[in-house]
């Protein structure tokens, strides 16, 4: 697939660049994008939840009542989950939710999710730029002369500028990663990837070793 290169301004080059079809050419594998969301997702939960049961509820462990005799259930403490106050019934307990998944089977999704973005029309190749300081500002006027202004973006660079990333981080439309740690989910959750030039190289790279 060939792809014209864009200046920063919107105006095209004219220059083309050529997608490896072994990465954004290949027939989807949708489980395969369904199991690696599963696991980045997974892998963000924090796993911290707890609720007291009634062996950690602060209080007596006084029997309330007699056994016997006075027509009601028998209770043995006021920690008893049935009471107000009382501890909670198989409560949330902290847990691990990662899940580990093939290495290939992470670069099929990726792979996946990318020819998806390819056979729609969602990639946008622009030249190499950098900013001598962080300025939010300058980085909308890159957006709106690609009219991208109202379009969640991903956008992928050959390693991190910081002046770059600072300047987008305030913006909630606006995801920016390494074109080597790209992955399935915020591939996917963008409706345009805006990929630098020479980010291209890195990504091919990637998938062929």
């Amino acid at each position: 697939m060939e792809l014209t290169v864009y200046k920063i301004n919107g105006d095209k080059t004219d220059r083309t660049i050529s997608l490896d079809d072994s990465v954004f050419g290949i027939s989807p594998n949708d489980h395969a994008i369904y199991l690696d969301v599963k696991q980045i997702m997974a892998n963000r939960r924090q796993g911290t939840h707890k609720s007291k049961q009634r062996g950690e509820i602060a209080g007596s462990t006084r029997k309330l009542k007699r056994q016997k005799g006075t027509g009601g259930a028998r209770a043995g403490g006021i920690k008893n989950p049935l009471f107000r106050g009382g501890g909670r019934v198989f409560g949330p307990q902290p847990r691990d939710y990662s899940l580990k998944l093939n290495k290939k089977l992470k670069r099929l999704a990726r792979k996946s999710a990318l020819s998806y973005k390819a056979d729609g029309g969602k990639i946008m190749i622009v030249e190499d730029f950098n900013f001598e300081k962080p300025k939010t500002k300058d980085f909308l006027a890159i957006l709106k002369s690609l009219n991208l202004s109202e379009a969640k973006v991903l956008m992928l660079t050959p390693g991190v500028d910081r002046n770059v990333y600072l300047s987008t981080r305030n913006l909630g439309n606006i995801t920016y990663l390494n074109a080597k740690n790209l992955n399935t989910y915020d591939v996917l959750k963008a409706n345009q990837l805006v990929i630098l030039e020479s980010s291209l190289k890195d990504i091919e790279e990637m998938f062929s070793n």
